[in-house]
């Protein structure tokens, strides 16, 4: 392996070391956008159950918002209650626009490795095109050992720059269509959270009256 990339030259520096940045990025978003850890399954239904009393300390609050992407947005939905929906989703917005900017991080990173890395590979052609002309004009086609070096150098480059840039550009769209549908799910659950505060607060049934009682003949 490392005759394989000593062959590319010194375009394999970087591409090695966006190799390595690549996938350092790849396995902590995996471990950051778990759906567990961005949107907790029990936590929605607890806070519809106590975000209906009449006071919440804000400490509790301030819990919530450390608790997960999720707790962040829910106790936003808490904390205005008492306004109108309209306002109330108009801080969700603001809110969820913070969260999303958070589970996207490292993202453009990505992206930008998936871009230049084919170009770094096309340089590394170049390069090796051009040591490949330059032994043919001092040496003749004669010397076939310093045109393999030439040829070899261009296709390694080129080989190492696509691979990298096909796996970047993989994960790149696997994590923004992961980070889109985390998105919804924290929409749905502020939207459930709301139609639960909007809910007339469950009372008794009436008794029926008693039917009048025919007068008797």
């Amino acid at each position: 392996m490392f005759e394989i990339l000593k062959t590319g030259g010194f375009i394999m520096i970087p591409l090695v070391l966006a190799s390595v940045v690549m996938i350092g990025i790849i396995l902590e978003r995996f471990w950051s956008l778990r759906m567990s850890s961005v949107v907790p399954p029990k936590l929605g239904a607890e806070v519809r159950q106590w975000a209906r009393t009449a006071k919440i300390e804000k400490d509790h609050l301030d819990k919530l918002r450390q608790n997960s992407p999720l707790g962040a947005v829910l106790a936003t939905v808490v904390a205005n209650r008492q306004r109108s929906r309209d306002v109330i989703s108009d801080k969700v917005q603001a809110t969820g626009r913070q969260v999303v900017h958070r589970l996207s991080r490292y993202l453009n990173t990505l992206g930008t490795i998936a871009i230049i890395s084919p170009l770094l590979g096309l340089l590394g052609t170049v390069s090796g095109l051009i040591r490949m002309f330059l032994v043919i004009t001092t040496a003749g086609i004669g010397d076939a050992n310093a045109l393999a070096g030439g040829i070899g150098e261009a296709l390694v480059a080129t080989a190492a720059g696509l691979c990298v840039a096909c796996v970047g550009y993989f994960f790149h769209r696997h994590f923004k269509g992961h980070v889109q549908n985390l998105a919804m799910a924290l929409e749905h659950e502020a939207n459930l959270l709301m139609d639960s505060l909007e809910a007339p607060d469950p009372v008794a049934s009436p008794v029926p009256a008693p039917a009048p009682q025919r007068a008797a003949r």
